[in-house]
């Protein structure tokens, strides 16, 4: 099992490098001046030449990619010219590793930008996930054993509107009603977890249940259809035919087998979400990952939309990770293959 998770573990680390070497020269290394992308509408001759030499823009592309993938590792100091910063250390700046780069337009680093805003997606998402993983498995388990009976109908009727439903639709009607004219919960804000875990769920309730209805949706029909496909199978009938109770039966044969199709896009969905969800955060006013995104796609701040691309890559990455060893863990024969 550590030989396994080892291959796994440097698999994920060269995708992680191809996907920076990607993500910089689509960025970088395009026709387009990145200094130009710095400034919002501020953007004067004289500012994106300052923008150029305080970030390194003016630097052959190799030594670029050079300095930022050292800046993940180790960190990098602004301007990146050595000169400029001893002939102006007031202007000097050290971005602690993991560098994902400076932003000029907010004079931070992009590393701090986002340790403002990735709680408040990690804590939507976690909240969502939960939600979806057990209304999903559950209620496809539900439906699965009763196949062709009402509540399979009633099931899969209410999974079939919680997917056609489109999300701001849902986080608007949860809104509207739940929270402000029948007040059932307080107005979602987010409190750090740290400070008050009560008032962290509440306010993460309403956006959690607006993300999680899409995706609870997709894992009813996924668990219902692969639990009806194990329940079917000879070694579950053979189970039942030695007087195995049906609980058993459920948990160790049926559930187990159809747990891999769902680890699955359980993590490539964890994954992208934590990403950013941008609609749901919209919606609901939270300075999350999602909305920094669109934020800075609307200010022309390419060095934060840079890093959100590189953090939304190894979120989804290190998804495909964990879902490797689940894999092992699940079905010992992965291992070996």
């Amino acid at each position: 099992m550590v030989f396994y998770i080892l291959r796994r573990l440097v698999t994920a680390v060269v995708m992680l490098l191809i996907v920076t070497l990607a993500t910089f020269l689509v960025f970088f290394a395009a026709p387009e001046d990145p200094a130009r992308l710095t400034c919002a509408k501020n953007c004067t001759p004289a500012v994106v030449e300052g923008n150029r030499t305080f970030m390194g823009f003016d630097k052959p592309v190799l030594q670029q990619y050079g300095d930022f993938v050292t800046g993940l590792v180790v960190g990098r100091d602004f301007p990146a010219d050595e000169e400029l910063r001893r002939s102006a250390p007031q202007l000097a700046t050290h971005c602690a590793a993991p560098c994902l780069g400076y932003s000029a337009l907010k004079s931070r680093s992009v590393t701090d930008i986002l340790q403002d805003t990735l709680p408040i997606t990690a804590s939507i998402a976690l909240v969502a996930f939960v939600i979806w993983m057990v209304v999903g498995v559950v209620g496809g388990i539900i439906a699965a054993l009763n196949k062709g009976k009402w509540l399979d109908r009633l099931i899969v009727t209410l999974a079939l509107m919680g997917y056609s439903l489109p999300t701001f639709f849902i986080g608007l009607l949860l809104l509207t009603f739940v929270a402000i004219k029948w007040q059932l919960v307080p107005p979602p804000t987010y409190t750090p977890l740290t400070q008050d875990p009560v008032a962290w769920f509440q306010g993460l309730l309403l956006p959690g249940l607006t993300l999680a209805s899409i995706f609870a949706a997709q894992y009813v029909r996924l668990t219902r259809a692969y639990m009806i496909e194990t329940m079917s199978e000879d070694y579950i009938r053979t189970a039942r035919a030695k007087g195995v109770r049906r609980g058993p039966i459920i948990r160790r044969h049926g559930l187990r087998a159809a747990l891999t199709p769902i680890v699955t896009a359980a993590g490539l969905d964890l994954g992208g979400v934590l990403g950013g969800a941008v609609i749901t955060e919209s919606v609901f006013n939270f300075q999350g990952v999602g909305w920094q995104a669109v934020n800075a796609i609307r200010e022309t701040d390419l060095p934060v939309i840079v890093g959100i691309v590189l953090v939304a890559a190894f979120f989804v990455i290190l998804a495909n990770l964990v879902v490797d060893v689940l894999y092992g863990v699940i079905d010992p024969r992965v291992r070996l293959s």
